[in-house]
């Protein structure tokens, strides 16, 4: 790898991964367009482990209110709301990692083209828009029911197709629940913990099996590169969904597809 693939891949990881846009599509398009070849399953792993560590580091304050309040509710001290939060996030996890186990080998074999990523970004786009102009609600995070929870997690088992998008259907999810936006992106970030955790937990594996040698070098400037894109679109994105909505990665995620439509039919 030349060091502008690095960055490039460092950068397009950390932003896509919470942006509505999915990230799969970008990671799987930039090396169909160029003439890079595949960047190699440890610089995944430090993509993502640079991703993981922004999200951590951005709620930091939340984690540890959430885990103490979890471990309380573990040993009989009751459910608070931070408490009630962890276990959304942990079971909304469940769905996707089911999903993952089962359908992963089908999924990278046949599912990666640029036609299902057009379709994928078109589809779920327009559902992003129809409930984001007609279905969001003033309920937070805090305000969720077990019901909901499970009906984003289930929402979420459906970003395995390459071009859904894991924040942009988790996010569409909250919103048809009747949660404003700036709380389904909250939960949408709190709930890609555990499913980056998994997903790398499986690269790893993969790469010990392996044993290749590996570039540190490289890896630690993808992984610094990755975290900061990661949270700096993080805190960007809660203050522009804020102000602007979710129209404009509609419109990007349209004119996205139709150029891919456009390329590949």
């Amino acid at each position: 790898m030349d060091w502008l693939q690095v960055v490039v891949l460092a950068i397009v990881q950390g932003l896509t991964e919470f942006l509505p846009v999915s990230s799969s599509a970008h990671l799987i398009l930039v090396p169909v367009l160029t003439d890079w070849g595949d960047q190699g399953l440890a610089f995944d792993v430090a993509l993502h482990i640079g991703s993981l560590a922004a999200v951590v580091f951005y709620f930091r304050q939340e984690l540890v209110k959430m885990t103490l309040s979890w471990s309380g509710s573990l040993v009989g001290r009751g459910m608070d709301a931070d408490a009630r939060l962890a276990w959304w996030v942990v079971l909304a996890t469940i769905p996707v990692g089911l999903a993952g186990l089962i359908f992963h080998d089908d999924i990278a074999e046949r599912m990666r083209s640029p036609l299902i990523i057009a379709f994928g970004l078109i589809a779920f786009g327009l559902l992003l828009a129809y409930a984001d102009l007609r279905h969001r609600g003033r309920r937070d995070e805090y305000q969720l029911t077990l019901r909901d929870a499970l009906l984003i997690g289930l929402a979420q088992a459906l970003a395995l197709i390459p071009g859904t998008s894991r924040s942009g259907i988790t996010i569409t999810a909250a919103l048809l629940l009747g949660m404003n936006r700036e709380a389904a992106a909250r939960f949408s970030f709190l709930m890609s913990i555990p499913v980056i955790v998994m997903a790398g937990g499986m690269e790893v594996l993969a790469l010990v099996r392996d044993a290749a040698e590996v570039d540190w070098v490289t890896l630690v400037v993808g992984g610094l590169l990755s975290a900061i894109s990661a949270y700096l679109c993080i805190h960007y994105f809660l203050a522009f969904i804020k102000r602007v909505g979710m129209q404009p990665f509609v419109i990007y995620r349209l004119l996205l597809g139709a150029w891919l439509l456009w390329l590949f039919w």
